[in-house]
């Protein structure tokens, strides 16, 4: 197999920038180790709908996903914000009417976010689009490079973007080895929200709203910090989620008790119907290898500083590129931020070739 540019993950940046280079006229091939495309934008299949266990929001101000949005002929619906807010410290009783819906001005997809990512694959020709196609080793060939599958396939291509976390990519054998400070800075980038977990409890209707509730908490006692209404636009399906406030290796001593005890605080926060979900669903990105790498598991105390660290700029005289969120020149960790990460690999990209065979 040869192509101009072979693509290494099939998230939103890896797909966001298939598509551009389609656009463009550059050869390209996709492989995704996964058996879905989307990266952590995934969903929980609920018989009522889907519901997000990924990323939920984007906001206004984020010209690049509006844009491909509007473009893709998807619809997006505000974050539903009628209500008061429910609080609990660590041992008193639940308040209600404690201000505002946290993530009032945000907006969701119709859909799910799968549904973008269905509709970036669908406009990609699908003979270069691969998954569960885990990539054994990447190799500087000639004027290129040369990746290998795990089922002993290969693939060169004059350009090898990365585009998955810095930290996953850092762990990728690469021929000759990346230098030191290479494989240092990509493992000194955390990968955004990989140390999380999310709770998703669907519901036959959004019960809480009806009792003046936005279905936004927050919460000191836990195990879940932050809850919010994740139901679709038109309250279907009628969902919660959760962040949880444990971290990883909390979650894990405690796995077997979380889902439950999930579920009772929603029951101290919205009453006894919350006991009884249709579905529940309990998405530990920390335990997905192709997500999250040991440092993940570290909490992170604040928003990094992400973008392309300057040794990570030319490699192999250009030909190997890294592209994910969190090396994006702005809004690192959010999807726009992925496409800005795309965006910059596709304008160095087509400065390179010029356009061939679609």
């Amino acid at each position: 197999m040869q192509t101009q540019v072979a693509i290494v993950g099939g998230g939103l940046t890896g797909l966001a920038l298939a598509h551009q280079l389609q656009g463009a006229g550059v050869a390209f091939e996709l492989f995704e180790a996964r058996a879905r495309f989307g990266g952590r934008i995934k969903a929980f299949e609920s018989a009522q709908g889907r519901v997000d266990i990924g990323p939920s929001w984007f906001w206004p101000g984020q010209p690049r996903i509006a844009a491909l949005i509007d473009a893709l002929g998807l619809a997006k619906f505000a974050q539903y914000d009628q209500g008061a807010l429910c609080f609990e410290d660590a041992s008193g009783p639940v308040q209600r009417g404690m201000g505002y819906a946290s993530m009032s001005g945000s907006w969701r997809l119709q859909g799910s976010l799968v549904a973008l990512i269905d509709a970036l694959v669908a406009c990609l020709p699908q003979d270069r689009v691969h998954t569960g196609a885990e990539v054994t080793r990447i190799a500087r060939s000639g004027a290129g490079g040369k990746i290998t599958l795990a089922d002993g396939q290969s693939c060169s291509a004059g350009q090898v973007v990365l585009a998955v976390p810095p930290r996953i990519a850092q762990a990728l054998p690469f021929a000759p080895a990346l230098t030191p400070a290479q494989l240092s800075a990509l493992d000194a980038i955390p990968t955004w929200m990989a140390g999380h977990a999310k709770f998703v409890a669907v519901y036959d209707n959004a019960f809480w709203r009806a009792d003046g509730l936005s279905g936004d908490a927050m919460s000191r006692r836990g195990p879940l910090m932050e809850i919010h209404d994740a139901s679709g636009d038109s309250g279907q399906p009628a969902a919660l989620f959760g962040f949880f406030g444990l971290d990883a290796r909390a979650r894990q001593a405690q796995d077997t008790t979380l889902a439950q005890a999930a579920l009772h605080q929603f029951a101290r926060f919205f009453g006894p119907r919350a006991l009884s979900p249709q579905a529940h669903y309990l998405q530990d990105w920390a335990r997905e290898p192709l997500t999250a790498r040991p440092r993940d598991l570290d909490p992170l105390r604040a928003h990094p500083d992400y973008g392309l660290p300057a040794v990570l700029a030319g490699v192999w005289d250009g030909r190997l590129q890294f592209a994910s969120s969190e090396t994006a020149p702005e809004i690192g960790g959010y999807m726009e931020g992925a496409l800005a990460a795309a965006e910059r690999v596709a304008a160095q990209v087509q400065r390179t070739y010029s356009p061939g065979p679609k």
